[in-house]
C-alpha cells in the first residue's frame, strides 16, 4: 500500500547536485568513509551485503573490498550509471527507493550510511529494511552528526540555529533530519532492531570545506587524521558521524 506520507515529487536526480549553499560531496567525506570502514569492518561477517544509497560508488568500492555478493539500491538512475563504472559487473544495481523495493530477508551486513537523514518515514524505513536482514545479518546505521563539534561551532557562531537544525543548503540535498547519538538510538529502537555496538566516527572541529582547504594546502597531514580518528572513539558525540550495528532480534 502506497505511503501518503511519502513525498512523491522528489527528484532524486537533482537532490545530489550542489547548491548555492553547500557541496554534496567533499573530499574529506571520503576520508571519513575510509575511516568509517576501518571501525565498522570488525562486525562484518561473510556472505549477502546490500548497500542502500551509492552515490558515485566510491563506498560501493570498499564494500565490494569485503563482500563478493553485493546488491545496491539506489534512488538516482543518473547515479547508478556512474557507480558501476567504479565496480564489478558482478555488483547488481536495482533502481528503486528503499520504500518500494521487494527483497528476500536473505542479507548478512545492510549498509544504510548517510542515507536515514534523507528518509520522509525513517522509522517506517528502517522497520522495512529489518525485514531483509537474515536472522544473524547486521544493518549498519551511519549519519552525519549534529553534536559535531564544528557544528556546534556554528550554532554559536549565528550560522546554525541548533544543532539538530536541518540547514537550507542540506534541505535542498534532501536532509528531513539532523541525528544526534540519542535521537538515532530512539529512531532505531522503534523499528524493533536491537542495538549491538554504538559510537562515532572522526573528532570533527572543522566544517568539512575547512578541513579540504587544510588538506589540499598541506597544513594537516595524515597523522592529524589518524589523532582525530582515535579522539573520535574517546569522544563520539563530538565525531562527525555516529553509527549503530543493529541485528533484527
Amino acid at each position: 500500500m502506497k505511503n501518503s506520507s511519502i513525498d512523491c515529487s522528489r527528484d532524486h536526480n537533482q537532490e545530489y547536485q550542489d547548491n548555492d549553499a553547500r557541496q554534496y560531496a567533499y573530499d574529506f567525506d571520503y576520508v571519513v568513509r575510509r575511516y568509517m570502514m576501518r571501525t565498522l569492518s570488525p562486525f562484518f561477517a561473510k556472505g549477502k551485503a546490500l548497500e542502500l544509497g551509492c552515490f558515485e560508488g566510491e563506498t560501493t568500492k570498499l564494500y565490494t573490498e569485503h563482500f563478493d555478493d553485493l546488491s545496491v539500491i539506489e534512488a538516482a538512475d543518473s547515479l547508478i550509471e556512474v557507480a558501476k563504472r567504479k565496480v564489478a559487473p558482478t555488483v547488481r544495481f536495482i533502481h528503486s527507493t528503499i520504500e518500494t523495493a521487494e527483497l528476500e530477508p536473505i542479507y548478512d551486513a545492510i549498509f544504510l550510511v548517510h542515507t536515514l537523514e534523507h528518509l520522509d518515514q525513517p522509522v517506517q524505513a528502517l522497520a522495512r529494511i529489518r525485514q531483509w536482514l537474515s536472522p544473524t545479518g547486521r544493518l549498519f546505521v551511519v549519519v552525519p552528526n549534529a553534536n559535531a563539534a564544528s557544528r556546534q561551532i556554528a550554532v554559536k557562531m549565528g550560522l546554525i540555529d541548533t544543532n539538530a537544525a536541518v540547514t537550507a543548503g542540506e534541505l535542498a540535498h534532501g536532509h528531513r533530519c539532523t541525528y544526534s547519538l540519542d535521537t538515532l538510538e530512539h529512531a532505531v529502537r522503534q523499528a524493533g532492531l536491537q542495538i549491538q555496538a554504538r559510537g562515532g566516527v572522526f573528532f570533527k572541529p572543522f566544517a568539512n570545506f575547512q578541513f579540504d582547504q587544510l588538506l589540499q594546502h598541506k597544513i594537516i597531514d595524515q597523522a592529524y587524521l589518524d589523532g582525530c580518528y582515535a579522539l573520535g572513539m574517546q569522544y563520539p558525540d563530538l565525531s562527525a558521524s555516529i553509527y549503530m550495528v543493529c541485528g533484527r532480534d
